[in-house]
């Protein structure tokens, strides 16, 4: 190997550790990182909290992947300057509900998103959060969660002896960017006909899901979002970025698992239900909120009528 080549491969390792490390560099780090929230080494969560004012502050948990552990969060621009805090939280998943055995899958994920808000507001104090006004959301497969919190029952039960669990689950509102707000197989390919999305929530493949729905109403009716809309749930935004038409150069399965149509869908049965439920996509605008990024902050930042204990 000549010596002008040896140079020239050492500047090219060179530069991309130098471009690496920027990246590093320009990385938000939490102020608080690898919380853990459960007895699972998997049940983890990130705090970054504004550094420019006193607190407490608003808080936005937001939820990653729900197949591989994963933390996800927003663009912290749209927030910390807001004096809103954000929370990146990684939950048990559908895999491991699935290798656990665990009847359904998905009862991992959400039993995990609901004491993680419990965990949070229990502890608010200690990072200087605002345990009264908490916001939920999750982008594509992490919304789920989200939603999932939003739609169901309180979960605080005042006779328990854990002090977690007397803590309540309510929340401000629920933001779901490009996502799904269902495991209900029929229900789904009713929004979106052909889609296959959700397998192994269930235990089972989507086909299966299917064809055995009748059997499985009582854990969709439980752990679907969709089945829990009723009056007094949490307002909901949804945003997609794609319109009601495929655009070139997109997948027919990508689209149809992140088209606007879900969440069209799921707002017909929240009028229905009386939850307020906006939908956000290309040319299809929502009055007084300019995105669901807007639509977080305005609803963090207004005074609260109801106090969650």
């Amino acid at each position: 190997m000549s010596r002008i080549l040896v140079i020239t491969i050492l500047g090219l390792v060179q530069c991309q550790l130098a471009m690496v490390q920027a990246a590093d560099a320009n990385k938000p780090v939490p102020m608080h990182a690898d919380i853990s929230y459960g007895p699972s080494q998997y049940q983890l969560l990130d705090i970054y909290v504004p550094k420019k004012s006193d607190g407490p502050f608003p808080v936005l948990i937001w939820f990653g992947g729900i197949w591989e552990p994963s933390k996800h969060v927003p663009d912290l621009n749209r927030f910390l300057p807001a004096n809103i805090a954000v929370i990146g939280v990684q939950t048990r998943t559908l895999n491991q509900g699935m290798k656990e055995k665990v009847n359904p899958p998905v009862s991992y994920v959400m039993d995990d998103a609901c004491r993680v808000v419990q965990f949070v507001r229990l502890n608010a104090a200690k990072w200087n959060l605002d345990p009264q006004r908490i916001a939920l959301g999750g982008g594509s497969q992490g919304a789920l969660p989200a939603l999932y919190v939003g739609c169901s029952n309180d979960r605080a039960d005042a006779n328990s002896k854990d002090p977690l669990n007397r803590v309540s689950t309510k929340v401000v509102c629920v933001a779901a960017y490009r996502s799904q707000p269902s495991i209900d197989p029929k229900q789904m390919q009713e929004w979106v006909p052909g889609v296959k999305w959700g397998a192994p929530a269930l235990g089972c493949s989507f086909e299966e899901s299917l064809k055995r729905r009748e059997e499985l109403m009582p854990m969709i009716a439980k752990w679907s979002p969709d089945a829990l809309l009723k009056k007094g749930c949490a307002p909901i935004y949804f945003e997609n970025n794609w319109g009601l038409t495929q655009p070139e150069k997109v997948t027919e399965m990508d689209y149809k698992v992140h088209s606007p149509a879900w969440s069209l869908g799921f707002q017909n049965l929240a009028k229905k239900a009386g939850v307020v439920c906006h939908v956000k996509y290309p040319d299809h605008p929502t009055e007084g909120y300019k995105d669901i990024w807007d639509f977080l902050v305005q609803s963090l930042n207004r005074p609260l009528e109801t106090k969650p204990n």
